[in-house]
């Protein structure tokens, strides 16, 4: 049986070389780690901020609980634990099915489930907890829930499937491109879970029971919480694990970029036309492949001969530059051999040491490893920060491996199956911290990944690299939106996608119209794409030897699509001091700027299933077009609210689906009650 000790604000048990912590944590929030080791290894990971605080503790003979605010747990003498919310309300319980001697407790206490649960038969012998030892390593670990039918999950972070609603779901708990693992859910039940593990695993959100798997770890370590909505949830998680920085006023409108713009002139023209034309820009992007050699982290000098003039020109155009930064070092590099001698990149445990061999044989610097990122930081400073650079572009952030597999790889911290989730973290955070270095605020860097906390170092996540298909673009708008339920409020896409899209094929342009209109009611707004035919190589040295997409800008696809792109981009200048108060809640509070609706709406039943529209911000309802021919499509419109057509000025009541008609040059959008903004 389990024994039961107050060590100041943490409740300690232990029982046959287990020891188990619960401590209050954060605001409705109680941490739980448990280790087989001989001391409770203390790596914070996401909740790197120190939040335990003074909560309520009891310890009785055959039982404990902690209380904290809106949340309690209580573990029986078993071990089993148990949450209920302030009320009473059971949110969630450990699966565990052990024979005992005795009659069973009453489950719903608390106590019970460890011989007979609600008529399961007590000879399973599953342990709700359970460390199996890895031979020369540590352990894997399963955590399991009793599931509960009715329950919704959202969250998680981004994966390439349609499904907003994750119940019934296994998802992998590893980075990869255009998959970005961050393990925090919130539940329709009214309590958010954190899984606080870098490590490799995967989750099955299953009928029967839920599963949290790592395939190698040292120690149990989770945080949960609960709130009456789904905004307190939200909010009490960016309470502790941290929100982001405010957004800076220039990143509101749209970005500009392509695959990719290979010379300084090339780009100079494009935002020239920009400004010939009256048509707002906020951002230009230079993407990879500018520089001589990856890992030399500066400009070639044969096709960008005069960055600083090039800077100076496009901020008298009131357009910021963005360049994008790649993470791998190229045995070539001028900065390789000195990386490779003190330590800063990755290692790779057996075979040849190479990560990825993408345009040469490359291994990514060692973000986990401080002086890594210092060094790093100080190389992006001489050839960029220093000439007026504020934004930067952390592509490959993963990191993403030619070959996937992630036993082969170690960091500074340890082995990537046991820490690799945190990379882009990591890689976030050298940029962050060197730009607040230099004394800036306000600090966003597009990020190719996230884990749990990379918001608070100015992360703007988006979904990699995307095909150009309705079917890929339906997937963004649940991505995104399971992204924003995972605490990441900067997020968007390549419109119109990555992979594909000839300028001059008409289903083509249509996809593009039709998601042009969805980005603008997303986060950020950037137009990027690696479209068809390719273009002709600029050089054969250096970086021209990378391939380059046709022409991306907004008058590359003739002339309706000009017209419609430029009205949206419109409409987006017309919305920014809209969009900057979402912006302000979502540093201030780590309110999500896009949600599902039921963010908004939580007592209404069949808000909680709508998965093809959401909010922007607590006044727009965006219901995006993601089929092609689609000349009407249904909205619900959520009960508790008037709503007036963006386009026709009509008004609907709330609480009904309605029909409505979706010409190409228009996105269904509705307005709540007396909100007000004039599109056309």
């Amino acid at each position: 049986m389990f024994s039961f000790i107050q060590n100041n604000n943490r409740l300690v048990c232990s029982y046959d070389g287990e020891e188990l912590w619960l401590e209050p944590w954060g605001l409705d929030g109680i941490r739980v780690r448990g280790t087989k080791l001989h001391e409770m290894p203390q790596e914070n990971w996401a909740l790197d901020e120190e939040k335990a605080i003074a909560g309520e503790i009891e310890v009785k003979n055959d039982q404990a609980f902690v209380k904290n605010g809106r949340i309690k747990a209580i573990i029986n003498k078993y071990g089993r634990i148990t949450y209920y919310n302030q009320n009473g309300k059971k949110l969630l319980e450990e699966y565990w099915r052990h024979r005992v001697d005795n009659a069973p407790d009453n489950p719903d206490q608390g106590h019970g489930g460890t011989d007979i649960v609600q008529g399961v038969g007590c000879a399973l012998q599953k342990a709700g907890r359970e460390y199996h030892p890895i031979l020369k390593g540590d352990y894997e670990l399963n955590v399991r829930f009793e599931s509960q039918i009715d329950e919704k999950l959202y969250g998680m972070g981004q994966y390439q499937q349609p499904f907003l609603d994750l119940k019934n779901t296994t998802l992998e708990l590893a980075q990869r491109n255009s998959q970005a693992s961050v393990p925090f859910l919130v539940s329709s039940l009214g309590y958010g879970f954190l899984w606080n593990s870098p490590s490799v695993g995967n989750v099955e959100l299953c009928k029967n029971l839920t599963v949290w798997h790592s395939e190698s770890e040292k120690k149990i370590d989770y945080w949960i919480t609960a709130g009456d909505t789904p905004a307190q949830i939200e909010e009490n998680y960016a309470e502790v694990v941290g929100k982001v920085p405010m957004i800076p006023d220039w990143a509101m409108g749209f970005w500009q970029c392509k695959l990719r713009y290979q010379t300084q002139e090339e780009l100079l023209e494009v935002a020239r036309e920009y400004k010939k034309r009256g048509i707002p820009l906020s951002v230009i992007v230079i993407d990879f492949f500018h520089w001589p050699t990856q890992g030399d982290w500066k400009f070639d000098p044969i096709y960008w001969p005069d960055p600083d003039a090039m800077i100076e020109e496009l901020k008298k155009m009131g357009i910021e530059l963005m360049v994008s930064v790649w993470p791998t070092v190229d045995y070539r590099s001028e900065n390789y051999k000195e990386m490779k001698a003190k330590g800063y990149l990755l290692h790779c445990d057996r075979g040849f040491p190479v990560s990825i061999n993408y345009m040469g044989n490359t291994l990514h610097y060692d973000a986990t490893n401080e002086n890594a990122r210092k060094y790093v930081w100080e190389k992006i400073k001489k050839n960029y920060y220093d000439k007026g650079i504020r934004l930067f572009w952390l592509d490959e952030a993963e990191p993403e491996f030619t070959n996937y597999d992630f036993d082969i790889y170690r960091t500074h911290i340890g082995p990537h199956m046991q820490v690799g989730n945190i990379y882009p973290v990591a890689y976030a955070r050298t940029f962050y911290e060197g730009m607040r270095q230099e004394g800036q605020e306000n600090i966003i860097n597009l990020v190719r990944c996230a884990w749990a906390g990379s918001q608070k170092y100015g992360a703007l996540v988006w979904s990699g690299d995307i095909y150009s298909s309705f079917e890929s673009m339906r997937c963004q708008i649940t991505a995104g939106l399971n992204m924003a339920m995972a605490g990441i409020p900067w997020w968007t896409t390549d419109i119109g996608g990555f992979f594909g899209g000839h300028v001059e094929d008409q289903n083509f342009r249509e996809l593009l119209i039709r998601w042009f209109a969805y980005g603008t009611f997303c986060p950020v707004m950037r137009l990027h794409g690696c479209r068809l035919p390719q273009s002709l190589k600029s050089g054969n040295s250096g970086g021209a030897d990378c391939l380059s997409g046709a022409p991306n800008e907004i008058w590359s696809y003739g002339d309706m699509v000009y017209d419609i792109c430029r009205k949206y981009i419109d409409i987006r200048e017309k919305m920014k001091p809209y969009i900057k108060k979402q912006m302000t809640a979502a540093h201030v509070k780590g309110t999500p700027v896009m949600r599902p609706i039921f963010y908004d709406f939580p007592e209404d039943k069949k808000a909680w299933d709508i998965e093809d529209a959401y909010m922007f911000g607590p006044d727009m309802l965006v219901a995006p077009v993601a089929y092609s021919n689609t000349e009407e499509r249904l909205v619900y419109l959520p009960e508790g609210a008037n709503w007036t057509d963006a386009w026709t000025k009509e008004i609907k009541a709330g609480g009904q689906y309605i029909r409505v008609e979706t010409p190409l040059e228009q996105i269904p959008v509705f307005f709540k009650d007396d909100f007000s903004l004039q599109f056309e």
